[in-house]
């Protein structure tokens, strides 16, 4: 056996950069039983939670984003930056990691620069088709970038780049159940067609108010809506309806847990263009609605879902046409005789790139071991 393995990962803030961490974590523990794994993260993002439910160790930084509406607070940013490069020089002082993964979000800067600096070799995984501003400052300093999309050298130096696609859930992946028995377990019709709304692992405003806006044409259909409404706005959706009445056909809840019954029961589904969201609708060869969210970086939402719309693997509304457009699209599509739409779901599977998690971890196993 070869010596023991240490790895850090960093990075975090959304589902999207937290699920494919995690998925590189597994991946690596699978091929190397005995490595030892820190995650570090930023103190009150969703990975100080996310992360040791998933059997890992998380050490966490005060680390947090530049304000940009007001600049006289970004003094208080800087100081917290300040700390957290010393507390990531600590961490990885007491940990001795042979490698580091970085996955985007506010700690990864800290950690691989001090990492990069310190000879420890780095990795970065970049989601999205349009690079985030911490991954583009580590590029010069890592040894792999690791990507899902096509034209990613306009951002990062070429002869790094690998194409690897973004790792998911890997429960998504194993589920075994037909569509039947997905729609069965989950109380739904199989003989009705089914519409899968989620807005993220936050839950997306926009999106719910396309569904609540919609109430009388849902209730009109024979389609079975799920929704995912996010916790955040669970309480004020449920009082909305109690108030305006919920169709027969629309079931709302906070959060899904099981996800793979649910993406096995839709025949569309309702989504924001999140990396990890497109990477699982594409594995799993599912049509979809994409919403591309207005409050993100650089746009990167409406880079994503091009990359689908150009292929025909997707339709897309924007977030300010969502409201009128939305709901009525879905039904459109899947209430025409012809289903175009099942067209979608094919060429979104054309675009998946499996096995990245594997891909990725065996490189992260390299890099640590000098190979």
């Amino acid at each position: 056996m070869d010596e023991e393995l240490r790895i850090i990962i960093s990075g975090g803030g959304t589902g999207g950069h937290i699920f494919p961490a995690v998925s590189i974590a597994n991946a690596i523990r699978r091929k190397r039983p005995d490595a030892k794994i820190l995650f570090v993260g930023a103190e009150g993002r969703m990975e100080m939670q996310r992360v040791p439910a998933a059997g890992y160790e998380i050490k966490g930084l005060p680390i947090c984003g530049f304000n940009r509406k007001n600049p006289l607070k970004n003094v208080k940013v800087l100081y917290k930056i300040w700390k957290s490069q010393r507390l990531a020089q600590q961490i990885i002082k007491d940990f001795r990691p042979m490698a580091a993964v970085g996955v985007g979000g506010y700690a990864s800067g800290p950690t691989l620069n001090k990492c990069a600096s310190m000879g420890i070799p780095c990795l970065i995984q970049e989601q999205n088709s349009y690079a985030g501003v911490t991954n583009k400052l580590l590029a010069k300093k890592a040894k792999k970038i690791c990507v899902a999309y096509e034209g990613m050298e306009r951002f990062f130096p070429a002869d790094k780049i690998m194409m690897t696609g973004n790792p998911v859930r890997q429960q998504l992946l194993d589920c075994t159940l037909t569509r039947e028995q997905a729609c069965e377990k989950m109380g739904l019709k199989p003989e009705r067609p089914v519409v899968l709304i989620i807005g993220g692992s936050l839950g997306a405003r926009t999106i719910n108010e396309s569904v609540l806006d919609n109430l009388d044409t849902i209730a009109k259909n024979d389609i079975q809506f799920v929704w995912q409404t996010g916790g955040y706005y669970f309480e004020s959706i449920k009082a909305t309806l109690a108030e305006k009445g919920c169709p027969e056909n629309l079931e709302p809840t906070d959060f899904i847990s099981n996800m793979d019954e649910a993406y096995r029961a839709a025949d569309i589904v309702i989504s924001r263009a999140g990396a990890s969201s497109i990477s699982e609708l594409c594995l799993l060869g599912k049509p979809s609605i994409l919403v591309p969210s207005p409050n993100v970086a650089e746009d990167h939402q409406t880079h994503n879902a091009m990359a689908l719309v150009n292929k025909e693997a997707a339709l897309m509304v924007k977030d300010s046409e969502a409201r009128e457009k939305l709901i009525p699209l879905a039904i459109e599509r899947l209430t025409d005789k012809e289903r175009k739409y099942i067209t979608l779901g094919e060429n979104a599977k054309k675009m998946a790139l499996p096995d990245s998690a594997d891909i990725i971890a065996d490189e992260v196993i390299k890099l640590a071991l000098g190979k």
